[in-house]
């Protein structure tokens, strides 16, 4: 009974061990990718006023850690893993849902710059 405990919360530490780096990493990849090549929306948005689009696009980018990294932290919950199989079905399914949830936000902020593109298109400033 001991050593199915110890067992089970050695698989549950690897998987959150595991878990962790993995969803940081990815945040903070796809966050890099998206803010990077947002820049071009941002200065259209403010109409090649730098200053204001860099600012922006740094609270975009705030924003966007802060609401990824705290889901991936809500749903970090993993059940008792007590085989090397059932800790690489839980991670990928962790994982897997995760990526989607943050592919679906990616596009949501890609949404997000086009509309805010198109809404400064028809602006005219003197």
């Amino acid at each position: 009974m001991t050593a199915t405990l110890l067992t089970t919360a050695t698989y549950n530490f690897s998987a959150y061990m595991i878990y962790l780096p993995v969803v940081l990493i990815l945040t903070v990849t796809v966050s890099q990718f998206l803010f990077r090549n947002s820049k071009t929306f941002m200065m259209d948005i403010f109409h090649q006023k730098e200053d204001i689009a860099m600012a922006t696009n740094s609270l975009f980018k705030i924003g966007f850690y802060l609401l990824n990294i705290g889901f991936a932290l809500c749903i970090i919950e993993l059940y008792r893993i007590e085989t090397v199989e059932s800790l690489v079905v839980s991670l990928s399914e962790k994982i897997g849902k995760f990526s989607i949830y943050l592919g679906i936000m990616m596009f949501l902020n890609l949404l997000l710059f086009l509309k805010g593109r198109k809404h400064a298109s028809h602006k005219t400033y003197p």
